[in-house]
């Protein structure tokens, strides 16, 4: 056997020490590329997503982002899921943020920058009177309810152009009927009142628990049964202004005042009739 001199021992060891390194620079480089054009992809599917909630005017869900890409480059749901979640940490410093309602994703006003930001619209926000905030904060915590039971919680007869305001709104609905003789209508709340007030699902709503400090918000009321619930609708009627406005929303809210727009007294002033 030939052996090899110490000088073609460390030749051979170099030109090994050479191969590897160069081996090891294009997987390297390769690494980078790969990295680069994963940011390119992340940052383009950030910037669709964002530009499609700004476009849409409404809230959309994961599947309808992910369904405006060609099939071929369609990216999967948790793709889509991690650009919204940076779309939102970049929105973390911003007068706008990114929230999940109950129909889908939706950028909106900070509720901080929302007084300031509502000077765009001429028309002066909807003043709801206490009656249709009672009535919708009772339907929303105890639903599915009658208008009776709505009457004998708040002691007075519930005016029939509250119930038609909160449908027309498309905030409540008719959700069945209870099987008891006149089957009355049992009412519930809505998808559109979900994302009307911000909200993902009714698990959202703030608890009894958290309503007992209530009295920033100035509720006074005759029935302590229902103070919780009002104060509840109080919240979200405020935490609302922050909300996007449509553009037939001023038509919408300039209801009479019997619609419980305004001034609640015709709703408070009619009695609940004895059976």
């Amino acid at each position: 056997m030939t052996e090899q001199s110490p000088e073609t021992a460390n030749d051979a060891a170099q030109e090994q020490a050479v191969v590897a390194a160069t081996a090891i620079e294009a997987m390297v480089s390769e690494a980078a590329a790969d990295a680069a054009l994963t940011v390119a992809g992340d940052l383009a599917l950030r910037n669709v997503c964002e530009a499609a909630l700004l476009a849409a005017g409404r809230p959309l869900t994961v599947d309808q982002i992910a369904e405006l890409f060609d099939e071929a480059e369609r990216p999967g749901n948790q793709q889509v899921r991690m650009a919204l979640e940076a779309l939102s940490a970049d929105y973390a410093t911003r007068g706008i943020e990114l929230r999940e309602v109950s129909t889908g994703f939706r950028v909106q006003v900070r509720a901080e920058s929302a007084s300031v930001v509502s000077r765009l619209w001429q028309e002066r926000p909807a003043k709801y009177s206490r009656a249709l905030l009672e009535t919708l904060a009772l339907i929303a915590y105890r639903q599915p309810i009658t208008r009776g039971e709505i009457e004998d919680i708040r002691g007075v007869a519930v005016n029939p152009n509250i119930i038609r305001t909160l449908q027309e709104r498309g905030w409540i609905r008719t959700v069945g009927y209870r099987e008891v003789p006149g089957r009355p209508e049992l009412l519930g709340t809505t998808r559109e009142f979900l994302d009307y007030f911000g909200l993902k699902s009714l698990d959202n709503l703030p608890t009894l628990a958290q309503l007992r400090d209530v009295e920033n918000l100035g509720v006074q009321l005759e029935f302590p049964e229902t103070q919780p619930a009002v104060a509840a609708a109080d919240a979200l009627a405020a935490e609302a202004i922050a909300e996007p406005q449509a553009a037939d929303e001023p038509a919408a809210v300039a209801a009479s005042d019997e619609s419980g727009v305004n001034d609640g007294a015709a709703d408070d002033a009619s009695p609940v009739e004895p059976n």
